[in-house]
């Protein structure tokens, strides 16, 4: 699967999240089998990015290729220099968002509520990539609400723009994540246009990772929530849709292992007590893969430096392992 001048190492996609997609998460998805893992969303109003939190989304310091950076605005100028300062600061591919249905983005005329205004997307992608010589690619939902599905347009207007990728999720703006995804609209778009398409939503299995690809004959799969707290997800669809072969579950060492470097590169990242803060809610999806670690939880929700967080991990996995070894003796 290629992008511009990008040839991906797999067919699968991270979905950009705000709050959860920064370096350290796109970077361990990426050893983990994720061919493009976009960064979190970024305003395109450019008198916004002097604040810390801007700063850490625009940082892809040892980010391995391509470099992808999500803007989101209503405004075609804004966007435009917002996509050409990030090509000077090293964006590789820039994505627009158009799929974003949080009201604090819609309300503002972005994100998934610029598909109600068709002219406008034209202007926005023809003016984004008239600005910069590098590919791009757009995220959006399958319309404003089931009455006015228009994706297919969407679509093609983004083709005829230049837009060189296109990501769908299988809903509305007005389903929110309500409900189940659907692929009908995924599969007429790919239909519709030549440019590689990525379906995204509810896709949490190998399994479902080859029914979606076979169901709406997409180039590839974009992966969201099913990756919180289960980045080896990546390894298990690519070796699925290579192989044939379903992997089993990590062991309970290399899920320590992962867990234990991801939490080192957040402190890097933020610094020790911000970086502390963020990865509680990281091991509280780690540890929902592992229910048996559920009396767990409690210390370490609670640890407040990086070295006690290390301590509770790690003593997390050592009664783990014996609770292991005292089933299989008992068995």
């Amino acid at each position: 699967m290629r992008i511009g001048p990008y040839e991906l190492a797999t067919n699968l996609a991270l979905a950009p999240m705000a709050g959860v997609t920064d370096l350290p998460f796109r970077q361990l998805c990426r050893r983990l089998g994720a061919g493009i893992a976009p960064a979190e969303m970024l305003t395109a109003d450019v008198r916004l990015w002097h604040t810390e939190k801007s700063r850490r989304r625009m940082n892809h310091e040892g980010e391995s290729a391509p470099r992808v950076v999500q803007i989101a605005g209503g405004d075609p100028a804004m966007l435009a220099e917002a996509a050409r300062r990030n090509v000077d600061a090293g964006a590789q591919i820039i994505d627009i968002n158009m799929g974003c249905p949080a009201k604090k983005v819609c309300n503002k005329a972005a994100g998934s509520a610029l598909l109600k205004d068709e002219q406008l997307v034209q202007a926005i992608l023809q003016a984004t990539v008239k600005a910069v010589n590098v590919p791009v690619t757009l995220k959006i939902r399958t319309g404003w609400s089931c009455e006015h599905r228009n994706a297919v347009r969407i679509a093609r207007i983004a083709e005829d723009a230049g837009v060189q990728a296109l990501a769908i999720h299988g809903r509305t703006r007005a389903c929110m994540f309500d409900g189940e995804a659907e692929y009908a609209t995924i599969r007429a778009v790919k239909q519709s246009v030549a440019i590689p398409i990525f379906a995204n939503g509810d896709i949490d299995s190998p399994q479902k990772a080859r029914r979606v690809l076979e169901q709406t004959g997409a180039d590839g799969v974009m992966i969201g929530r099913s990756a919180q707290g289960r980045p080896w997800i990546f390894r298990e669809i690519d070796t699925f849709l290579r192989h044939g072969i379903l992997l089993g579950p990590p062991s309970l060492a290399e899920v320590r292992d992962i867990m234990l470097c991801h939490l080192r590169d957040l402190y890097a990242l933020y610094g020790e007590e911000a970086g502390v803060r963020v990865a509680r809610k990281h091991i509280g999806w780690y540890l929902k893969t592992l229910p048996q670690a559920a009396s767990l939880r409690s210390s370490l929700m609670q640890t407040e430096t990086a070295v006690r967080q290390i301590e509770q991990v790690q003593l997390c996995f050592e009664v783990l392992a014996l609770q292991t070894v005292v089933q299989g003796t008992a068995a």
